[in-house]
């Protein structure tokens, strides 16, 4: 069988619920390995919910559809405050990514509570926002940043990067709608240790099955590349 589009591989999977400092409860699920320990965890953030990003925006809720199974990796999604998804909604109302600060954290304390293993932050769009701004207050892996607008971190909250001793790998669309690879190289040139990939003929949303395919690589070369090259069969052959 193909893995394409929605296909779901096996997983363990558990609807959670994260509880923030600020008194909300945001709903959320786990995926885990089947039949393993992960390897890893990815903790996705994702785009903006005013403009219909949520938990099961394509590309995190493919990567909770596969990374278990082809990689050995926990993925852990949620809605961040007032999102609403099919798992239900968060509790709370949308700030722009203020608050949001708070969302980031409680993800973060159940990673630790859970004694989930080597925690990357994954954002897209939005949720690259978050990871820059808040990202630095945790213990995490390294970060991975998926189409980032730079619409809400400030210059000095990327140049903050540069004293954080953790990898930043980001990707850049060639034909993104906000920040195109010769910008984002330009905006992140003080980060030395980031690496930047342009990614040839994508787009903000990385529609399509070839494009959701470079994703995950990218996401799996960071955190775990003795899973390379990713199955496009299953049951996988190796």
């Amino acid at each position: 069988m193909e893995i394409r589009g929605p296909l779901e591989l096996p997983a363990q999977r558990d609807d959670i619920e994260l509880r923030t400092a600020d008194g909300l409860t945001l709903v959320g699920e786990l995926a885990l390995p089947e039949a393993a320990d992960p390897v890893a965890t990815l903790v996705t953030l994702h785009p903006l919910p005013t403009a219909g990003g949520f938990m099961d925006s394509h590309i995190l809720r493919k990567a909770a559809a596969r990374l278990p199974a082809l990689a050995n990796l926990a993925v852990l999604r949620f809605n961040t405050r007032g999102t609403t998804s099919p798992r239900g909604t968060s509790e709370g109302a949308f700030d722009g990514g203020e608050a949001e600060q708070f969302d980031v954290a409680a993800a973060m304390e159940f990673v630790h509570e859970r004694e989930l293993p080597r925690p990357w932050l994954l954002g897209w769009s939005f949720g690259t926002e978050l990871a820059l701004k808040y990202g630095r207050d945790h213990d995490i892996a390294g970060v991975i940043l998926l189409s980032p607008p730079l619409h809400r971190a400030s210059d000095a909250e990327v140049a903050a990067w540069a004293q954080f001793d953790r990898p930043v790998v980001i990707l850049v669309p060639e034909f993104d709608d906000y920040l195109r690879p010769e910008q984002a190289r330009e905006r992140f040139a003080s980060i030395p240790h980031a690496t930047l990939i342009a990614v040839d003929g994508g787009k903000h949303l990385w529609v399509g099955e070839s494009q959701t395919r470079r994703v995950l690589t990218e996401i799996v070369a960071a955190v775990h590349p003795a899973a390379l090259p990713l199955p496009t069969e299953w049951p996988a052959s190796r």
